[in-house]
């Protein structure tokens, strides 16, 4: 019988009734059932909330990132990731960086850019011309949408506008720049873009479509920087190697796109951990990447003249300490309060830290021994587990792989078989 996603009013049933309406589309056991109903720390009531057509949560394992400090404070740093190493990596990192002052870190005010997209006008210059010069009536219906954010010192604060050329023709877009305090926007900043768009449409005789918030946050910006003794990277030849793996980055996509993954690594962790929005951060610092045309890195490794390493990251950073899962889920507040940040500036500046330290780790492990060492260790021990190992026997199997150098799961099984039999 052939089985249909299409399933009315899935949306009105309890998680129980979904649940069971997937068990037989899937044909779940039990077992697997209670699995998805296991939720941990956060309550199927709270997650039914959270999101549409829940019947379950996916725990992802929390690690806490350690020896970072960043502008002369120490930060304990929650991770939430499933990659083996990302959490020592990004804790030997700070470690390494510790032992020569720590990082050092700035930030743009928390700015967020609301798009009003307007098609169909007859001249496109002289409606560009009439929004700015309506600028301050625009400013204040903006504003209007949100005495709250204004009252903390945040708000509408300047809107601009530009023509772009498209398939589709002409197009004005104004563009809205909204402080955003400690949020991270998008839901003021998509408010105002909607309240304004009506008066473009008047000024312009166009047609205003999209009204909403940019993922390039080019005005919130977050920078860290550091310097690393060559003694403890490693010796004056690692320094030289992780200099070289920088410029074969920044000059070619291909590796670009990797290395800033492995910056985002640690990034994300932590962005997951807080119930920030990580696919909003992703899709902005990628953009960035290839803001001038071609994607490029968001970081850059140099030796200074002491033979020491100097590292710099700088990308958009829309993060906040209200609104979306982080004061719902129970543990994304709790992760806030390790982390203890008193302002989305300071957050985003401890992110671009952590992004900076996760690369470092990176660079230095494809430098100086092979990424394979540290992060396949890690990666035998999850082979081990699925192979059937439990208690001791995961170590021990995972050792004997790594030393062969034959992570795979006929292997475990095979080395699984032989210690049990000894045993």
């Amino acid at each position: 019988m052939t089985k249909s996603s299409a399933i009315s009013g899935f949306y009105k049933l309890t998680p129980k009734e979904r649940l069971a309406k997937v068990k037989e589309f899937a044909n779940l056991t039990d077992e697997e059932c209670t699995i998805l109903q296991n939720t941990g720390a956060l309550p199927m009531e709270v997650a039914d909330r959270m999101i549409e057509n829940v019947v379950g949560a996916i725990p992802i394992p929390l690690g806490i990132g350690v020896n970072f400090t960043i502008n002369n404070k120490d930060y304990l740093i929650p991770m939430a990731t499933e990659e083996p190493s990302v959490v020592a990596a990004a804790s030997y990192a700070a470690k390494m960086v510790r032992e020569s002052g720590g990082f050092h870190t700035s930030s743009t005010p928390p700015i967020m850019i609301g798009q009003i997209q307007t098609v169909a006008i007859k001249d496109a210059q002289a409606a560009k011309e009439k929004v700015i010069a309506a600028k301050q009536e625009l400013l204040k219906k903006a504003n209007e949408q949100d005495p709250l954010l204004n009252s903390v010192g945040g708000g509408a604060k300047d809107l601009d506008a530009k023509i772009i050329h498209t398939t589709q023709g002409d197009m004005l877009i104004t563009e809205l720049y909204v402080d955003c305090r400690d949020a991270m926007g998008a839901n003021a900043v998509n408010t105002m873009a909607e309240a304004i768009a009506p008066l473009i449409e008047s000024l312009t005789g166009g047609r205003v479509y999209l009204r909403i918030i940019s993922n390039l946050a080019v005005k919130r910006l977050a920078k860290a920087w550091c310097t690393v003794s060559k003694e403890a990277v490693g010796g004056e030849e690692v320094v030289d190697g992780i200099v070289y793996a920088s410029a074969f980055a920044a000059a070619d996509p291909y590796r670009g796109a990797t290395h800033n993954k492995g910056a985002l690594n640690g990034i994300i962790a932590v962005v997951l951990a807080t119930g920030n929005d990580h696919r909003a951060i992703e899709a902005g610092a990628h953009a960035y990447a290839a803001l001038n045309g071609k994607y490029t890195t968001l970081s850059t490794w140099k030796k200074n003249k002491e033979g020491n390493l100097v590292g710099e990251i700088e990308l958009p950073m829309a993060v906040g300490l209200v609104g979306g899962a982080v004061k719902t889920h129970p543990t994304a507040k709790i992760a806030m309060k390790i982390l203890n940040v008193k302002s989305a500036n300071e957050f985003a500046e401890v992110l671009a830290a952590v992004g900076l330290a996760q690369n470092l780790a990176a660079l230095r492990a494809l430098a100086h021994e092979g990424i394979q060492k540290g992060h396949m260790s890690l990666h035998a021990r999850n082979i081990a587990v699925q192979a059937g190992a439990t208690g001791k026997l995961v170590d021990l199997v995972a050792e004997i792989m790594v030393k062969e150098r034959k992570i795979r799961m006929d292997r475990a099984k095979e080395i699984l078989t032989e210690l049990s039999s000894v045993q």
